[in-house]
């Protein structure tokens, strides 16, 4: 009896040690769930605004990523990237790295103007945005300053945006001409990422004249 006993522990270490050998995997639903965060739209009242992409990044490679519809704007436009935030109220900055790829000579345009290049504009929205832009509405929606606007060329890019910058909201108010309304905005966020468009209309989309894909490397809040 005692040396069954004895084989019964040593048998009961042996397996502890084996299973604690052995890795445990990560979630396997953990990066696609921080893929599909990333909401490609605008969605206003039900409907997206970025006709013809589908309504999430997806997850590829470790990372979230989307491809630029091609090769006109009949194919459709990509707008807004953006994911759901609490309240920005004491951070610093908003910093992006992306990398895009795309077949040789590809070029990302205005959907609105193709003669313009596309950029890229760092991004927040106060929530309860009606998306009207009129009244107290105006000053819901903020994009980073022109000058930081950054650009859809093939290569990995990083643009990084101090929030006491001169923020600019859809109404044209900058956050020094409307320091009580950009504060409120901060405290009160509910979407924070980037838009897609050009000088000529920062998040009213862009295409690809070739197949391109765009891949969020990091993005950060600090």
């Amino acid at each position: 009896m005692r040396c069954m006993l004895r084989f019964l522990a040593l048998a009961t270490s042996l397996a502890a040690l084996l299973m604690a050998a052995v890795p445990v995997p990560a979630p396997a639903h953990a990066a696609p769930a921080e893929a599909a965060a990333w909401e490609i739209g605008p969605i206003v009242r039900g409907r997206s605004l970025s006709p013809g992409m589908p309504a999430s990044a997806r997850h590829e490679g470790g990372a979230a990523v989307f491809d630029i519809p091609s090769p006109s704007p009949r194919e459709g436009h990509v707008h807004y990237v953006t994911r759901a935030t609490g309240p920005l109220t004491g951070a610093e900055r908003i910093v992006l790295r992306y990398r895009i790829d795309g077949e040789p000579g590809v070029r990302v345009l205005s959907q609105q103007d193709r003669r313009l290049a596309g950029e890229l504009t760092l991004y927040f929205q106060r929530r309860g945005d009606d998306w009207s832009a009129r009244g107290r509405y105006g000053t819901y929606r903020w994009y980073a300053p022109a000058a930081t606007m950054a650009p859809l060329t093939p290569g990995t890019h990083e643009v990084s945006v101090p929030l006491d910058a001169e923020w600019k909201s859809v109404h044209s108010a900058t956050r020094t001409q409307a320091p009580e309304d950009f504060a409120a905005s901060l405290a009160n966020a509910s979407r924070v990422g980037f838009v897609l468009g050009s000088r000529g209309g920062r998040g009213h989309g862009v295409f690809a004249t070739a197949p391109a894909r765009f891949t969020i490397l990091d993005f950060r809040v600090e």
